[in-house]
């Protein structure tokens, strides 16, 4: 057998562990939140307002738990274990999982200016520029997320929206950061290269917002809506994938999505409410982009320094792993593994969390 083979195989071998392991994880979670789909269907004939909030409180408290305990459980099955190189040993996948969520005096101011960082000069220009260009993406995120009757608090008054969306949007955030970045990424990092792992989270992540093209609102829009909002969602997860790799936080992460979901649902809520773009701008986009400008004065340094780090670690996706003597074609071959692997969990993750 030629090296070539062989270096395909070792690609293969090391994505199939992965893959078994976000197949146990996910069937896990499945099973365990089958406890707030419960809870929710026995009450949801009350029409309380405040369904949805706890909806998605239950979901996200129970994945917080269930995570790591899966990953135990993968662990025990597999007998995979983790080499802590910052502290010269051996633990297992479920307790470096818990670590993403460790918070001290010494770090504690940074992950809350990197959640400032992330939040104001990533997805607060991303969504402003996104809505300048195409206003009718209020619409449809609007008409598309109050379909599903967990979301209706877009639709009520103030007091109830503002309570609603605080609830939501930070259960959503703890949610889909603890899964997508916190377990998809950074143990996608643990046994594959950190590139490979950064491709196929966001590709996860952005088809799982491409799934909205399956909800009949998307018929009265032009296709592209779905497609901006993949786009959007895969180049957030890149970011947020590569900063996890780096700093092994995830707080900083969730403090961002969840305060962004807050504003973006603002917008939304204004919109339905009658507000035109024009409005939604200047009340509420204006400001925070003075934020913005800011902020990347302030930290223009750190700023640019994490933007050069992640270039450098991304292109490393189309480059040779010369320390497994990969060809070309070897290259060629992982990326499309990659692929096609983030398109397998995509369908995992929409069928099963």
């Amino acid at each position: 057998m030629d090296s070539s083979s062989n270096t395909k195989g070792k690609i293969l071998e090391e994505r199939l562990y992965f893959f078994i392991e976000v197949v146990i994880v996910f069937f896990g979670l499945f099973c365990f939140l089958l406890i707030p789909l419960g809870i929710y269907s026995l009450i949801t004939s009350e029409n309380g307002i405040f369904l949805g909030p706890l909806f998605y409180f239950l979901k996200a408290i129970v994945l917080i738990a269930a995570l790591p305990l899966m990953l135990y459980i993968s662990n025990y099955l597999m007998e995979l274990q983790e080499d802590d190189k910052t502290e010269g040993k051996i633990i297992n996948p479920s307790w470096s999982h818990i670590k993403l969520f460790s918070i001290n005096r010494s770090n504690a101011k940074y992950q809350i200016l990197y959640g400032f960082l992330l939040l104001f000069l990533l997805f607060i220009p991303l969504d402003c520029i996104t809505y300048i260009l195409l206003p009718e993406m209020l619409g449809y995120q609007g008409e598309a997320l109050t379909s599903n009757q967990s979301n209706v608090y877009l639709t009520e008054s103030y007091g109830i929206f503002i309570i609603s969306v605080i609830i939501i949007q930070f259960s959503v955030a703890f949610y889909e950061e603890t899964l997508t970045r916190g377990f998809v990424t950074k143990r996608g990092a643990d046994h594959i290269n950190k590139a490979s792992a950064v491709i196929i989270s966001s590709l996860y992540f952005g088809l799982m917002h491409f799934a909205y093209i399956l909800n009949p609102i998307s018929r009265s829009y032009s296709f592209w809506f779905p497609i901006i909002w993949f786009l959007q969602a895969f180049f957030v997860g890149m970011i947020l994938s590569l900063f996890i790799v780096k700093k092994k936080w995830v707080l900083p992460l969730i403090i961002a999505h969840a305060i962004n979901n807050i504003v973006s649902a603002h917008a939304v809520w204004n919109y339905l409410q009658g507000a035109d773009f024009f409005f939604v701008f200047l009340s509420l986009y204006l400001p925070l982009l003075v934020i913005s400008i800011l902020l990347l004065a302030w930290q223009f340094s750190r700023v640019k320094e994490s933007v050069l780090n992640g270039l450098k670690e991304l292109k490393k996706f189309f480059e040779k792993d010369d320390k497994n003597q990969q060809s070309t074609g070897d290259i060629y071959f992982r990326i499309l593994i990659d692929l096609l692997l983030g398109l397998i969990i995509f369908g995992l993750g929409f069928l099963f969390v």
